[in-house]
This record gives structure tokens, sequence and C-alpha cells, in this order.
């Protein structure tokens, strides 16, 4: 391609600057093409062959492919990869390219097919099943910084969820964080924007194109009627939109009237605290060892989508969770029914994803199958919970929800055969019976077939010639086929045979008879794709006429499916109800870490369970202990039982009595952003200055290790000074745990603090873990003899040792921590007299006669090496 690019490379081009930076899929008859750098980067993240076509500017082109029937696996990878891709599709056949060109009055051997970019696949707008993960949610995000905050969008087009929310502040950090989008867009002048933000235009992220755009979509004259939306949401939805309407090239994908939401709805947590509960995902990354994976028992993704919800997002209004709770009581409570129930929704498909392809246009008859089949169930079990007695009002609400869809479920089930394909463009997904015109032309088509073999008998009879066939190709269409040897026969003018094509061993023909045939069938089977096809378009249509009510089933499904999922944790786990309180109280009775626990169990190992109160008069709790005893655990899951109760489950404990709290901090772990120049101290101060001033008298929280990543006086001083603050000015629910035996000192001061420590035992020279909390200060640390349980070895211990009596001798004298170091003969001189006192003991042993020992001579030598043993440790 040197010199002047070809007509297809100019073309190519043109579609790359359009796509931008997103991977340009340049459809190539059966393949999808990369060119260029595109290639290069699609080759290393897939692992596929990169080769060359042609030249450009005097070099070669590298070039890789995909095959298009398999392209869904490659576009999977490679979102996960960070890439962005856009499609481009042929819009014409190669026949119809030919006569554009003849109309044009271009060469037609040089007509190139015309191909436009149909879709921009990014990591936020999937839609199809094999791209998506059915437990999770998938959300793309809008900012929209204003001068009075920022608006932020939030929607997963794949079941058409939309929220908008206004953030200040640190809040939007945390919005983020419970999030957890797979895309994000903002303001390409935004200086706040993240790194890996998708920038967009500024005026894209308009108010008043965000109120207009949702005016138009949902065919309201205002938004009154769906709710109350500040300037900064709505200019959030437009940026929303836009990018929406940009990917999917003017094809919005399905949305649902937005929900506005309010501060103060829900149990708020920061970033910080998300990570170290491991709510959605464990630290090390992934599900795995993460409290959803812990609690998950639903029978369908999409419960397990809102179960996910429900943890990231608990309930700050008690009559809400109580709502929940009850409803959780009524499955645990009735084991046929929650066994039956959850039998059905396990045949229940994923209806709202399934009629999110349908309205964006990208669904299939299956997609429509699972409608029809995920209404059916809906119906059933809708059924089932009218039969039950004292049915829970959530329960009776949401089953209303599940009926109303007779007719289309009826519709459906005539039109559709039993198991329809993904593939619409090969037909046979309407069912027999449904439309007699289709029927007669699958006949016809049948029939021409039957035809064709006659045919084939007939020739094979008339020319003597046995090893004469029929076949089909999709260059030639029907064709007749006999051996070289028998060619001359059907060559002779009269013979009624024409002949097409010469190969190595074989002669080809056709006829009269078979062209008509052919034409039979051909006419026949494009006239019933055609039927087959309006059809399809009509069901689809009824079915996006009430897309909102079949949303409102998917979710109804959900929400039961999270409420008999949770019963069946608790009743698997020997959960309890919480009784939830307005006092600021937690009264928790054999409570315990639910992944810990179930970690264990798995190890064949018992969990010790431990107890909490919180109240009034005993609000603070400053815990002490060895490490591994367990301080962190015992913080960790008060908070989890916390936020399982507000999130409307039953909790790992034997009882529990919780007051609502408005927000949950958890300031645990050692942890450091290197990347934003914060130091493990930096970010542990960080921590614990929004904890300072964001928690409320409402507020619960957690504590780990104030201090520890500085010298010890300053960690000592800012331990000291965080305690008395939460106690005083915070005067919240805390549990507080640390290394620091001075911090003892402020149960003297702080009425509303009690001390407790994780219980330790030494049992031979050896630390026993107890994992028990008990009242009362801990009388130390343990901490050399955790070093040893940890492997530190023996000298190290002992030299150790020797400093710490040091320290604390010099301490007893002076006052001063590091008096009397000076003193202390350095650590290659000790290990020096070690060994030499070692040597010494082995010389003593060797000079023994054993056997001219007396038992009583034998004994005292015992003693006296025993003695110098014992002087050597010290």
């Amino acid at each position: 391609m040197s010199g002047k690019p070809t007509p297809m490379m100019q073309q190519y081009l043109a579609l790359k600057r359009e796509a931008g930076d997103a991977l340009l899929f340049y459809r190539m008859g059966d393949f999808f093409e990369l060119f260029f750098d595109d290639a290069r980067t699609a080759a290393g993240v897939l692992d596929i062959a990169l080769t060359t076509r042609g030249e450009h500017g005097g070099e070669p082109v590298p070039m890789c492919g995909v095959p298009v029937h398999s392209a869904e696996g490659y576009l999977a990878r490679l979102i996960k990869g960070g890439c962005r891709v856009a499609i481009a599709e042929q819009t014409e056949t190669p026949e119809q390219a030919k006569e554009r060109a003849r109309r044009e009055g271009t060469p037609v051997s040089k007509s190139l097919v015309a191909r436009d970019i149909v879709r921009f696949v990014t990591a936020g707008t999937l839609t199809e099943e094999a791209l998506l993960e059915p437990r999770r949610a998938n959300l793309l995000v809008a900012l929209a910084p204003m001068r009075d905050g920022v608006g932020l969008a939030s929607c997963d087009i794949s079941t058409g969820r939309m929220e908008l929310e206004d953030c200040t502040g640190d809040a939007l950090d945390a919005a983020l964080a419970r999030l957890g989008a797979s895309e994000i867009v903002a303001p390409d002048d935004w200086e706040g924007a993240a790194a890996e933000t998708i920038a967009r235009p500024r005026a894209d992220f308009r108010s008043e194109d965000g109120e207009a755009r949702l005016r138009a979509i949902h065919g309201v004259a205002t938004l009154d009627g769906l709710g109350s939306f500040s300037r900064p949401m709505l200019a959030a939805a437009a940026g929303l939109i836009a990018y929406l309407d940009h990917a999917g090239r003017g094809t919005l994908p399905f949305l649902l009237p937005p929900v506005a939401r309010g501060s103060g709805a829900h149990l708020a947590m920061d970033a910080a605290t998300r990570a170290s509960l491991e709510i959605l995902e464990a630290q090390g990354g992934g599900r795995a060892g993460s409290l959803i994976a812990c609690v998950d028992r639903c029978a369908t993704g999409a419960g397990a989508r809102q179960l996910a919800e429900d943890l990231s997002a608990p309930l700050a209004d008690r009559m809400a969770i109580e709502a929940r709770l009850v409803s959780v009581q009524h499955f645990h409570a009735d084991p046929l029914l929650r066994a039956d129930l959850r039998a059905l929704l396990r045949q229940a498909p994923d209806i709202g994803r399934a009629l999110g392809r349908l309205v964006a246009g990208r669904g299939s008859p299956r997609d429509l199958g699972q409608i029809r089949d995920g209404l059916t169930e809906a119906q059933r079990v809708r059924e089932m919970l009218s039969a039950s007695a004292d049915l829970p009002a959530l329960l009776r609400d949401t089953g209303a929800a599940l009926g109303g869809h007779g007719a289309l479920v009826d519709h459906l089930a005539r039109a559709l055969v039993p198991s329809p394909p993904t593939e619409r463009g090969q037909g046979n997904f309407i069912a027999a019976g449904y439309d007699h015109a289709l029927d007669a032309l699958r006949e016809t088509s049948g029939n021409a077939r039957k035809a064709i073999a006659a045919l084939e008998a007939r020739y094979r009879e008339d020319t003597g010639t046995p090893s004469l066939k029929i076949k089909h190709n999709k260059v030639l269409g029907y064709f007749i086929e006999v051996p070289a040897k028998h060619g001359d026969k059907l060559m002779a003018p009269d013979s009624g045979f024409t002949h097409r094509q010469t190969m190595a061993g074989a002669v080809r023909f056709n006829s009269l008879g078979l062209h008509e045939e052919a034409t039979r069938i051909a006419e026949a089977g494009a006239h019933a794709l055609a039927a087959e096809e309006a059809h399809f378009e009509q069901l689809v249509g009824e079915v996006v006429a009430t897309r909102e009510a079949i949303a409102a089933t998917a979710a109804a499904l959900a929400r039961i499916d999270v409420c008999a999922a949770l019963a069946e944790r608790a009743v698997e786990g020997d959960w309890a109800r919480p009784e939830m309180v307005e006092e600021a109280c937690l009264e928790v009775t054999g409570g315990r870490h639910p992944v810990v626990e179930q970690a264990l169990a798995k190890a064949g190992e018992r969990f010790v369970a431990n107890d909490c109160r919180l109240g009034s008069d005993d609000r603070l709790w400053l815990i002490g202990g060895p490490n591994m005893g367990g301080k962190s655990t015992f913080l960790r899951q008060n908070a989890l039982i916390m936020l399982l109760a507000q999130a409307g489950s039953f909790v790992p404990a034997t009882s529990a009595t919780i007051g609502l709290a408005d927000r949950l901090f958890s300031r645990v772990g050692a942890s450091d952003n290197l990347a934003r120049g914060r130091s493990t101290f930096m970010v542990e101060m960080v921590e614990t200055a929004a904890i300072l001033s964001q928690a409320t008298e409402r507020s619960f929280v957690i504590l780990d290790e104030v201090g520890r990543g500085t010298s010890t006086y300053d960690g000592m001083a800012l331990a000291w000074a965080v305690v008395e603050a939460v106690h005083e000015q915070l005067a919240c629910r805390c549990l507080f745990a640390t290394h620091y035996h001075e911090l003892s000192r402020l149960a003297e001061t702080c009425d509303k603090l009690s001390l407790h420590h994780v219980r330790a035992r030494e049992w031979k020279g050896d630390l026993v873990l107890l994992h028990e909390l008990a009242r009362g200060a801990a009388d130390r640390s343990y901490g050399l003899s955790v070093a040893k349980l940890a492997g530190v070895p023996g000298p190290v211990i002992k030299r150790a040792k020797a400093v710490l009596d040091r320290l604390e001798k010099g301490r007893e004298q002076t006052g001063g921590l590091g008096a009397g170091l000076g003193e202390l003969p350095l650590f290659a001189a000790t290990l020096q007299a070690e060994e030499e006192e070692g040597d010494a003991l082995r010389e003593a042993i060797e000079a023994i006669d054993v056997d001219a020992l007396s038992p009583r001579e034998a004994l005292d030598t015992l003693y006296a090496l025993q003695a110098k043993a014992r002087a050597t440790d010290t």
C-alpha cells in the first residue's frame, strides 16, 4: 500500500478517526480485522498471532483478526483488559455495493462495501449475556461537577435501573466505593477527575439537556412525578445519556425512570471502611473471602445482585429494616415453603437482563423465550406466596408485582418454540401452528427438498449413472455432480443438462427441473425467514410496550430471592434475628465473624464466640491483648453484625439488640497509597481524621492500633488524644483496640470507657491464644511470645528480651524510655558470648565419664549442668 492508500484503507482510516482511542473491529467477511496499533494491542491482550497486510507509508501494516461468530469471547477478554472497542459492520452486501457503483458510474470491479461504526462496546455499556457476570451489577457512572457539589448518575443498562444523587466533599469517594462502577465518565475540563475516568465534552453535561432528555425518554411533560432532582443530578444524567447515545450510535438502551437517592436513607460508609470490612471484595481482590461470598445463597443472578446492593447500602430506617427482617423470618419459620420457593426461583431466567437486550435492539429469540419462562415462573411464585398464611406486608406487596402478564405469556407461549435459538437469522423459532402462512412456506420448502431427492433418483435412472448426486454450496447453490468419467453423457446437447464447472475428478451441471425446485426452496425459505423476522419484531414490540411492568416483576423476584436466601443462610449458620431499637446500643451475645467462622469450619476448627455490650453508660471499649489474639476479628465481627442487621439480615450471634447507626467507620489494618504519596502512617491518620470529623452520636466506630506507625511517644500521645476525642466529643459507640498499656489510665477520667482484653496464657514457655474477651486491662502485650510463635529465631528473641529488660529498668529509674541502653552490649558481642558459653557447656558435657558416676554423682552433675544452661539463657 505504498503511495496513495487503497480505497479500503482510506475507509478504515476514516472509521478509525471516528473510533478515537477505541480499538476498531473492522468487518471483512467472516472476520473482524484490526490494523496498526490496534492490532498490536489486541494481539497482546488476546494472545493471538500478529501478521501483516500490504504496506502503508512504505511500512508493513500490522494486522490481526477474530472470527465474527466467536467475537463475543474475544470482546469479553478485551473489555477485561481495559480496552474499548468500536464495531464497524458492513452496512450493505457486495451485490448492493456493485449496484451502488453502477448508479454512481464508478467501476463495479472496484466497488467497496460500505461500513459504519454501529456500536461502541465498553465496560459500562454491556448487555450481552456472555459479557456480563450473572451475580454482579454492571454500572456506568457519570459525574457532573458544579459550584454546589458533584452530581452523580449511575445506571445498569442491562436492567435499566438508574439513580441520581448529589455528592459533596468526601461523599463522592464514598459513593464511588459503594457503586464499584465498571466505567466512569466526566467532563474533559474537570481537574478532579481520576486518571481512569473517560473524558467527554463539557457540553454533554448541561442540566437543561438532562431534564429534556429524561422527559423525552419517559414521555412526561415534567419530571415532578418522577421525583425531585437537583441541577447537578440533571447535569450528570445529561452526561450519562449523551455517552449512552454515543456508545449506541443513536440507539439508547433500556432506562427506567430515575430514582433520586437522598442522604440519610442508608447507613453511610466511606471507602476505607468498605475496604476494611471486605463487603463485596476481599483485600487481595476477588469475591472469595468477602462478606458477600459468605452470605450469598441466592438462587438467581438477579437475587445475588440485589443482595450485593443491600450489603453495600444498608438501610438507616428502622421500619424498612423491620419489613425485611419479618420477611426473612417468614421463610426462616417455614422450611417447606422456603425449599419449594427456591426450587421455583432456580428455574427462573434473568428476565431483567433479557428485557434490557430486547429494548436495546440486541435481543434474540432466546431472550423472548426467557421473558416467557420467567414470567411463567413469576406467576407460580405469586400463587405459592398467596397460599402462605400471614404473609408479611413486604412479601405481599412484592408478590403483587409478579402477576398481570397472562396475555403476554400466552401469546409468547403460542408463538415460540420451547427452546428458541440465540440467532434469529436462521429462523425456526416460531412455533408450528402459530402462523398458517408460515407453515405453508415451510411445507413448500420441505416438499421441494423431497422433490430434489426424487429428482436425483430420476436423473440417476435416466442417465444410468448411480453415482450422480445433487449437492449444494453457498457459491453455486444446488448443482448436479457426476464423476469425470461420466461427464460426457451429460455434455450431449440433447441431454437436458447445462455444464457449470469441471473439477479434477468431477463435472458439475444444472438442469431446468433442478433450477425450478431450487428457486422454490430459495423463495419459500426467504419468505419464511421474512415472516419469522416480522413476528420477532412484533413480539419484541409487545414486550417493550410493557417493559416497566416486566422490570418490576424482575425486581420483585430478586427481592423475594434475597429474603429466602437470607433465611437459608440463617438456618445454615444458626444466625439470630436482631432486635432493632432506637437507643444507641449494641448488645451482642455469642457474636461471631461470619467469614472467619466459615473458613475455620472448612478446616474442622471451631470459632470462639464473644459478647459485646455497648450502651449509654459503657459506650467505649478499650481492648488490649496480644497480636493474633483476636482483637481485630472482634472489632470487625461487630461492625459486620451491625451492617448485616441494617441490611435486613439475621446475624451470626446467639442474640443481638442493635441501636440504629447513621454511619459506620472502620480503621483497621495497615495499608499505604504510594501512588498518592501517602505512607502507611499517613493513610492511618487520614482515615482517623475522617472519623473524628464525620462521626456523630449515632455512629459506630471501630479503631485498631491508632498511632503504631510512628515513634512510641508520638503514637501513644495520638492514641490517647483520639480516645479522649471519641469519648468526649463524638460520644459514639466505639471499640478501640491498642497495645499501649498506658491508655488504661483513661478509665480513671473517662466514665463511659471500660477496659477489656483478649485472653492468652503461657504454658511451658509457649504462648496459648484463647481468643476470648475478658473484662479488665491486659497485664502485658506478649509481643515477644508472639514473635517466638511466628518463628523469629531464638537469638533475636533473647536479644529483644535483654533490650526490653533494660528499657523497663531505665523507665523505672529515670522515667526515660531509652535510659540505660548505652550500657547494653552490642548484638554481635552478645551472640559471640552466647556461642562461647554454649561451647563451654558442650565441653563440660563431653568431659563427663558417665560410666564412672554413681547415681548420686550423676544427679549432682545433672543439676550443675541445668544451672549453667539457665545462666546462659539469661
